[in-house]
C-alpha cells in the first residue's frame, strides 16, 4: 500500500511541481515537502487539505482511504453534484434513482458486450 508520502509525491511530480515549488506555495521550505515525502513527518489536517488542493487531489486519497486520485476533480461534475445536493430529498432522492439506472444499464450493456 502506498504512503501519505508515496501519494504526495506522485501527485507533486503529476502536477509538474517541485518540491521547493510546492513548498513555496504552502509557505513552507521545501525540507519540510521532503519530510512529508519521506514519510518522516505529517502535515497538519489544514496543510493537508491544502497540499491535495494544490495537487489536484483529495485528503481522502493522499490519506488511502480512496484509491481514486482524481475523484470529483471534474468542474462540470462538480457543478451537478452540488446543484443536486442543494434539492430537497424527494427530488434529490429521483435523480439520485435515475442516475443509478443509467449506471446499471451501461453496466449490463459492457457485461453483454463481452
Amino acid at each position: 500500500m502506498s504512503t501519505f508520502g508515496k501519494k504526495l509525491r506522485e501527485c507533486r511530480e503529476a502536477k509538474g511541481l517541485s518540491q521547493k515549488e510546492l513548498a513555496k506555495l504552502l509557505n513552507t521550505s521545501y525540507s519540510v515537502i521532503g519530510k512529508y515525502e519521506r514519510d518522516e513527518m505529517q502535515p497538519s489536517i489544514e496543510a493537508a487539505k491544502k497540499i491535495a488542493k494544490l495537487v489536484d487531489t483529495t485528503v481522502g486519497y493522499l490519506l488511502s482511504e480512496s484509491e481514486q486520485e482524481n475523484v470529483l476533480k471534474d468542474p462540470d461534475m462538480l457543478k451537478r453534484l452540488t446543484e443536486i445536493e442543494k434539492m430537497e430529498d424527494t427530488d434529490k432522492g429521483h435523480i439520485l434513482s435515475v442516475i443509478d439506472g443509467f449506471i446499471k444499464s451501461i453496466k449490463l450493456k459492457n457485461i453483454a458486450a463481452l
